[in-house]
């Protein structure tokens, strides 16, 4: 999954200074994402990122009902593509803050870890269920980094919620100081978020190559994904500065994100490529045992 950034403050325009010179802007957009959009681009940029914040967070029910239905998700998902995944979340996260962003994405991200977290239980509930001797190494791994996370999400959370409701004069008067680092610092998380959501999809190919099935795995996951990160990208695009003295500033603000979200995409037609092909190889294997067993029943009634 590769949380979107949106909305971000790419000139470091504090609120309120931007809302003296959103005298233009439209009026819902404001209100709701305290976003100044004033053309027709930056509006369409909006709409196409609320699509993909959407896609995003519904892209883990399908898995969630597939894995429930079958019982089989520790089969079928990586847990590499799982730890990777709520790594990028949380790297997300940090960096959402650490770069000064709206509270709809702060929001969102938290909803994403949440996610995250809901489906790695539900592999770790059938992982357990599933192992018919004593937990092997592996599985002891697992739950010591699973315990790690979850107290690293236990810390950054509470702490994030107190450091919003700080008021306003402390923060601009301590960002005057601080705020090349916690820039600094938010960038790098977001560029080892795109690390996480890029090295995410290449144990989930590799299970899929080693089984030859995607058995277990549901596509609408990925699918969501790919037209989530596609409507990112386009949403990002669509909002470029007209002026050609801000666009270099702009892309460079954006491109950690940039860089995951149509890597992640590209990964995602190899996955798709997967899903096709070993579905048709699926579908082969029914008709070929019935033309290999039809001739032995028909020597057996012959004899």
């Amino acid at each position: 999954m590769m949380a979107p950034q949106l909305y971000t403050h790419a000139f470091n325009i504090s609120p309120v200074e931007n809302r003296r010179l959103c005298i233009n802007g439209t009026p819902w957009i404001w209100h709701l994402l305290e976003e100044c959009v004033e053309n027709a681009w930056e509006y369409w940029s909006v709409v196409i990122g609320l699509i993909s914040i959407v896609c995003f967070l519904f892209a883990a029910l399908p898995q969630l009902y597939v894995a429930y239905q079958n019982g089989k998700v520790d089969q079928a998902l990586s847990l590499g593509f799982l730890l990777c995944w709520i790594g990028g979340d949380l790297t997300n996260f940090i960096g959402c803050y650490l770069t000064n962003q709206l509270p709809v994405q702060i929001v969102t991200a938290i909803f994403y870890v949440n996610m995250d977290i809901i489906v790695i239980s539900q592999f770790a509930y059938y992982k357990l269920k599933n192992q018919k001797t004593k937990c092997s190494i592996n599985l002891k791994n697992f739950c010591v980094t699973w315990v790690l996370m979850c107290i690293t999400l236990c810390v950054i959370l509470p702490s994030q919620l107190l450091l919003r409701h700080q008021d306003q004069s402390t923060v601009l008067e301590t960002s005057k100081n601080t705020l090349g680092m916690m820039e600094m610092s938010g960038f790098i998380c977001g560029y080892v978020s795109c690390m996480f959501y890029l090295g995410s999809r290449f144990p989930q190919l590799y299970k899929n190559f080693q089984r030859r099935s995607t058995e277990g795995t549901s596509y609408l996951l990925f699918a969501l994904a790919m037209m989530g990160n596609c409507t990112y990208g386009l949403s990002v695009v669509l909002k470029m500065p007209a002026a050609e003295s801000l666009r270099n500033l702009y892309f460079l603000h954006h491109l950690p994100w940039l860089i995951g979200s149509f890597g992640v995409l590209f990964l995602d037609i190899f996955m798709t490529a997967q899903f096709i092909m070993y579905r048709k190889q699926n579908k082969r294997r029914p008709s070929l045992v019935a033309l290999e067993v039809e001739p032995l029943l028909v020597n057996e009634e012959d004899s």
